[in-house]
Parts: structure tokens; C-alpha cells; sequence
């Protein structure tokens, strides 16, 4: 899955076109549509695809019946287009995160937030293309950080270790999810599903495998094909690790609270 890392424009142009201030040229041919517009119909291709290689100015252009250079009226380059894309979806999460106190802790409000960002990800595959590293500053990027960190306001840590969960826990479900993503890729470009896939590889492998050479990874192995019924499962990867990061920083909140007790 190739990265894409916008980012490169004019951040004052960027910034008016995400928050939705910039004006459009007065001179020139009639505005008929609007960068909410643009930017649905550019995740209506991109959803499609589950992939953002082939999205173009020109693709959403032709889906919107406009010229192509007249798209560049509204969203300055695809670098800006992809930063409002992201923008527009991250409105889907703030929605589904709720209110701060809908969770009846903690550990259940980042439970929830992992889940509505794993069920993102599966939603807008092409997501995760996308580096964040310098996220897009807009209004539903900021108002999703400010509804994920007060999962966890309040409990005892300091403002960076704050950032540091909610970062930790992005970066668990961002893996995980990708590694869900390809394996939904592989599957459709292959046409076998990981059962049919260890059928076909079986008899062969078996020829050269001794087990008593590998006798660790023979046991486990066989162990995890049983329980998946394939050489990997995301979604017991995602539980089982958003479980074990809760219980770390669980002992971390515990050890604040009883220093200040």
C-alpha cells in the first residue's frame, strides 16, 4: 500500500480551503460547486477503489461534469485535496465517538475510540495511504484529537503522556487495520481465500517441513491455523493488544493515584 504525504502547498491556502473561508476568484466562470462537493466525490472514487493510486483532479472532475482546470478553482492541488478528504472523513468519527461521558471509564472510552477508528479505516481503506505525520489542520481533524484526549483527561497523566496514549493506541489500530486491509487485498487478487490458499501450499510444504527441527514453531503454529483457520487473524491481533495496552497504562494510572493519595 503506498504512502502519500501531502502537505507541500500553501499552508494559508490549505488552511482557508479546510476550514472553509477561502473565497473564490471573483473573476472567471460561474462557482457551481462547492469544495464540500469536490471533496464527497473524490472519497466516493477513492471508496470505491479502496485505494487512492488512480484518484485524480481530472477523475473528479469527470465525476462532477467540470472541466478539469476549473476544479483547480476550488482545491488548489490533489496534495490539498487529500488533506480535505481526511479532514471530511474524521467528521464521521467525531460523530460516532459521542459525548466524552457516554463511556463508563477510561478504558471503555479508548475501547471505543480504537473501535471507531478500526471501523474507519475499513470504511476509507485509502486512510491509511495517507501520512499523518503532519495531519491536516482542520476542524474535524482538531475537534477528533480534542474528543480522544478527554478519554483519558483527568485520570493522572500529564498533557504529553496524554498525547502519548491516544498516539500509542492510533498506532495499534493503524497496523492492525492495514494488515486486515492487505489481507482483504490478497484475497481478491489471488481468488483464494486463506483456507483454499494452505490447501494449495499443504502437500508441498509438508514434503520439506520437519516438524522436530522447528518444534516451537510446528506447536504454536498449528495452534493459531486451528483457532484462525488462517496463518493470521487482525481482529484477535486488535482485541488481544488494545487489551494488553489498557492494562499497561492501567498500572500506570494506578501508580499516580496512589502517589498522590
Amino acid at each position: 500500500m503506498a504512502t502519500e504525504t501531502p502537505g507541500a502547498g500553501d499552508p494559508a491556502r490549505t488552511i482557508a480551503a479546510l476550514w472553509g473561508t477561502r473565497q473564490p476568484p471573483r473573476r472567471g466562470p460561474k462557482h457551481t460547486l462547492t469544495t464540500v462537493q469536490v471533496a464527497a466525490a473524490a472519497i466516493e472514487l477513492a471508496d470505491h477503489d479502496q485505494d487512492l493510486e488512480s484518484l485524480s483532479m481530472r477523475r473528479v472532475a469527470e465525476a462532477l461534469g467540470v472541466g478539469t482546470m476549473s476544479l483547480y478553482t476550488y482545491i488548489a492541488s490533489r496534495d490539498e485535496l487529500l488533506e480535505i478528504m481526511l479532514d471530511t472523513v474524521y467528521a464521521e468519527a467525531v460523530h460516532e465517538l459521542g459525548a466524552p461521558g457516554d463511556a463508563d471509564s477510561w478504558e471503555d472510552g479508548l475501547r471505543q475510540m480504537a473501535r471507531v477508528n478500526w471501523e474507519l479505516y475499513l470504511r476509507h481503506p485509502w486512510v491509511l495511504q495517507i501520512f499523518t505525520g503532519r495531519p491536516p489542520l482542520g476542524p474535524n481533524t482538531i475537534a477528533k484529537y480534542e474528543r480522544e484526549l478527554r478519554t483519558v483527561d483527568g485520570i493522572g497523566l500529564t498533557d504529553v503522556e496524554m498525547d502519548a496514549v491516544i498516539t500509542l493506541v492510533h498506532t495499534h489500530v493503524e497496523g492492525v487495520a492495514r494488515q486486515r486491509i492487505e489481507a482483504d487485498r490478497t484475497v481478491r487478487r489471488t481468488g483464494l481465500t486463506d483456507e483454499q490458499w494452505w490447501k494449495t501450499v499443504e502437500p508441498a510444504l509438508s514434503e520439506v517441513f520437519d516438524p522436530s527441527a522447528f518444534p516451537i514453531a510446528s506447536r504454536v503454529g498449528q495452534a493459531a491455523g486451528q483457532a484462525y483457520q488462517s496463518a493470521h487473524n487482525p481482529e484477535h491481533a486488535y482485541a488481544f493488544g488494545l487489551e494488553r495496552l489498557i492494562a499497561g497504562l492501567a498500572v500506570l494510572v494506578a501508580e499516580r493515584s496512589s502517589a498522590t493519595a
